[in-house]
């Protein structure tokens, strides 16, 4: 399917690995011109040339209003943005410092804030653009283990249920991608991590945390970052005209009910 995307400007936030990486890798195919972005020059200029398609990177962190007004300025006219910059840790909730909250919020929530507070009014007067926000299934079912975390993707989908009735009238779009479980680097690093401490191969770790952490999965597996991709390219493209401030499920079935 082609999904329209030549000489679309995009810009993925967070996008040196991960679930980024893969949606800027299937937005270069489809023949956008792609901006990825990580905190170092090293990790972003790697990130782009293997990508290839004319990848641009651009390193700075947007976690902070400075590192996204560096981002902007080099970026010039964005078409497509898909904030996707995102960190996830475990750790109870007694145990979490107000430094840490403070810090995924700026990484999670202010960095999709400041991008698209900056990039919606151009696409407002193109009346074109796609705004997607990267949120979880742990924005919807608050994970006892990182509350901190999906208070965060929580706000995401919040910011797009209001930023989208500003786009009212036009063909702008602003929609939230819900992914579930999904074996990206930290992800799958993290796994292993675990499954070593509990003395068992990677794949009884994850049939166990499937039975018992994600019971409700009906897929019973971690998604590949390729799943989420190609799905949040999709609603990037000019085909996915009709769906606007929605929350859209990449989850594999988790989140309970429609």
């Amino acid at each position: 399917m082609d999904l329209q995307l030549k000489n679309k400007n995009a810009l993925v936030s967070g996008s040196t690995k991960g679930i980024g990486y893969a949606i800027a890798e299937v937005l270069a195919k489809e023949g956008a011109n792609v901006i990825v972005n990580g905190r170092s020059d090293e990790s972003t200029e790697a990130a782009a040339q293997a990508i290839g398609h004319n990848t641009r990177g651009i390193a700075a962190d947007v976690s902070t209003s400075e590192g996204c007004n560096q981002l902007l300025e080099k970026a010039g006219q964005i078409d497509i943005l898909v904030n996707n910059a995102g960190i996830f840790e475990p750790k109870e909730f007694t145990d979490i410092p107000d430094e840490d909250w403070e810090r995924f919020y700026q990484v999670n929530v202010m960095s999709g804030v400041r991008l698209t507070r900056a990039v919606l009014p151009g696409m407002l007067e193109r009346n074109w653009g796609r705004i997607l926000f990267v949120s979880s299934e742990s924005g919807v079912q608050i994970p006892a283990e990182m509350i901190h975390y999906g208070m965060t993707k929580a706000a995401n989908i919040s910011l797009v249920n209001g930023i989208a009735r500003l786009t009212k009238g036009t063909h702008v779009t602003v929609n939230a991608i819900l992914p579930g479980p999904t074996a990206s680097e930290g992800v799958s690093r993290f796994v292993e991590e675990l499954a070593e401490e509990a003395k068992q191969s990677k794949e009884e770790f994850e049939k166990d945390f499937f039975n018992h952490g994600r019971p409700t999965s009906l897929i019973q597996r971690f998604a590949e970052v390729e799943e989420v991709a190609n799905t949040t390219a999709y609603y990037c493209s000019p085909l996915s005209s009709a769906t606007n401030g929605a929350a859209i499920r990449v989850d594999g079935g988790v989140i309970l009910g429609t």
